[in-house]
């Protein structure tokens, strides 16, 4: 009787010091196995890799391009904008009340020139950088576009984190420092040594770009909608950049060689592009930006999965290892919600030792059942705070 008595005290013990780790890593949330691996998750990961899909395509395209010569990074991110102008920017035009386009341009117009201007920079930066240093540099040095997301998103958005949201980014950059190092092996080094520094400042001034973009992207089209964001992204990046590509291109774009070939990479890049920036803004929707960017971490293996059969690379069995890592970073980003400012931590213990208690403690004490009702009241407070996926559970 006393070793039945000892065996079930060390097992609520273990279970108990297994909760307080549980609550550590992922706050007051107490998910059962069937609330994580959701319908909703198996479609954000989808999703995400659908994005990855659309950015390898633009990778092999400006590759095919760069082998023809044509080097003209604004022409076809005005292709992109201009495909946007002509879609969502009329959409907008067509509305009425306050979601028109005069209405927005009276009120907003500022705010979207920057945020337009920050995105066409962003691109051209990164694409400038590949003249002055490394392939292997520009993949490791683009992934501080998460780290920078998640301050903004702290500052700016109020966004908190669980210590298994910062354990999930440093897997999903493990699997890209991994996959960098296979390149370094492989001889893959690709790219120009000269100026160095300053083509690494470039990737680091386009990763901040970037992360500043995606930020006001969150904000508009969980607050405000997709297709305002679209729309006003579609008029002023068309403006920036085909007033840039009247500057630094007015002499590279008429000698490109218009022949069947270019003109279909181009057609290729630029619906990608647009595919892109099409269905970026659902999946921030449904989760964050720097959940998209981690998901976004294996363009890099698609590329080189596709560089395999297109450039002839030597591509190791570990490629798939690499892709399995950076996609469990993502999943366990994910399956945790993150919590905003306005939600106290005294709130959150308190749901959690309501929620997390059935019969049992955690010290293995009787405590009396809550009731239906409570348990009721509970999870719709605790629902109402969280962000993400939490509104799906």
């Amino acid at each position: 009787m006393d070793g039945e008595v000892g065996e079930n005290s060390f097992e609520h013990g273990r279970l108990g010091t297994l909760r307080r780790w549980g609550r550590f890593l992922c706050g007051p949330w107490n998910p059962r196995f069937k609330d994580v691996l959701t319908w909703q998750l198996c479609k954000t990961v989808a999703m995400g890799q659908a994005l990855s899909m659309l950015i390898c395509g633009t990778a092999v395209t400006c590759q095919y391009l760069a082998n023809a010569g044509v080097e003209t990074p604004m022409l076809q991110s005005f292709l992109n904008y201009t495909l946007l102008l002509l879609t969502y920017t009329f959409v907008l035009a067509f509305r009425r009340g306050e979601n028109n386009i005069v209405q927005i341009l009276k009120t907003k117009w500022w705010k979207y020139f920057l945020m337009a201007l920050t995105d066409v920079e962003a691109n051209y930066t990164v694409v400038k950088a590949y003249q002055f240093t490394t392939l292997t540099s520009i993949q490791l040095l683009d992934c501080f576009v998460i780290p920078v997301l998640m301050v903004l998103s702290w500052i700016f958005l109020k966004t908190r984190y669980r210590p298994l949201h910062f354990i999930a980014v440093a897997v999903c950059l493990l699997g890209v420092g991994a996959m960098v190092g296979a390149d370094l092996l492989a001889g893959r080094d690709q790219g120009s040594s000269s100026h160095v520094l300053l083509g690494d400042g470039l990737v680091l001034v386009s990763a901040a770009l970037y992360a500043v973009s995606n930020v006001c992207q969150e904000y508009t089209v969980k607050n405000l909608s997709r297709v305002e964001f679209l729309g006003m992204m579609g008029l002023f990046g068309t403006l920036i950049s085909g007033v840039q590509m009247a500057i630094f291109e007015s002499k590279a774009v008429p000698v490109i060689n218009w022949n069947l070939k270019i003109c279909l990479l181009f057609v290729v890049y630029t619906v990608c592009m647009y595919g892109l920036y099409s269905f970026m803004p659902v999946v921030v929707k449904m989760t964050s930006a720097t959940a998209v960017n981690l998901s976004l971490l294996t363009a890099d293996l698609f590329s080189l999965f596709c560089g395999m059969f297109l450039f002839h690379y030597n591509v190791s069995g570990m490629l798939f290892v690499f892709f399995l890592l950076i996609t469990l970073g993502f999943i366990m980003f994910n399956i945790v919600p993150t919590y905003t400012a306005d939600q106290s931590y005294s709130n959150n213990d308190r749901v959690y030792n309501l929620a997390s208690s059935a019969d049992v403690q955690q010290d293995g004490d009787i405590v009396v059942d809550l009731g239906q009702e409570n348990e009721d009241r509970i999870g719709s407070r605790h629902r109402a705070h969280c962000n993400g996926f939490c509104s799906q559970i």
